[in-house]
């Protein structure tokens, strides 16, 4: 956790509250950097405040909807149970909405994983391929198109063949991570997945959206 300096817009650099930190005015705000991320622990709604300091500075009007903006931010992250442990280890797999979003969770050879339920290529439901190795790694294949996935990374992988020389034996090459996957864990026999951070795109993100919709959107009577 960082604390960084504060002033209230308005006051003059000189001013006596300028030149204090947030452990003098623990009834106004808290402040914690998390990587390029601050988030308040405490507002008085209705204020202007000036962040100074190694963050650049921003004028953040706090407000009743700037609150509940980042308490669903924080409600997203949070873990969700998502069934009985031993349940989900004999089913080896189990499809779940975790704050709106679809994830598949895979039970393979001893450990847990999650990702993001349609594949990134197309949205083909991954729930219903078939778990197989590729270059020493668990995969996904992809029920619709053949596209293999990582359980662990979800990164995607294909086979590159050489025309010149085709006594060379194919490789695996990795794509970069197109399925975005969540973390799991095990508490007291209960399954829990916590999304992963959403703040960088990944492929997968468009079908998980898509999908997203049409599990909000009313039924047609």
């Amino acid at each position: 956790m960082n604390i960084w300096w504060i002033q209230r817009l308005g006051t003059s650099p000189d001013d006596s509250e300028t030149s204090s930190t947030l452990h003098d005015f623990p009834s106004v705000l808290l402040l914690v950097i998390q990587g390029s991320e601050w988030f308040p622990a405490f507002v008085l709604e209705g204020c202007q405040f000036e962040f100074l300091g190694s963050v650049p500075c921003v004028t953040q009007e706090m407000n009743e909807d700037s609150s509940v903006k980042i308490s669903n931010k924080e409600e997203a992250r949070s873990p969700v149970c998502i069934g009985r442990e031993d349940d989900i280890k004999k089913l080896r797999r189990t499809t779940a909405t975790v704050h709106n979003r679809e994830v598949v969770v895979f039970y393979h050879d001893g450990s847990f994983y999650a990702m993001d339920h349609r594949c990134y290529h197309a949205g083909g439901p991954l729930h219903l391929g078939e778990i197989e190795d590729f270059n020493g790694q668990p995969c996904i294949i992809c029920p619709w198109h053949k596209y293999k996935i990582t359980l662990s990374t979800g990164e995607g992988l294909y086979q590159t063949i050489n025309p010149r020389d085709p006594t060379v034996a194919p490789k695996w090459k990795s794509k970069g991570i197109k399925q975005r996957t969540h973390k799991v864990n095990v508490d007291s026999g209960n399954v829990y997945v916590t999304l992963s951070d959403l703040a960088d795109n990944i492929d997968s993100d468009y079908y998980a959206e898509k999908f997203k919709k049409a599990i909000n959107s009313p039924m047609k009577k």
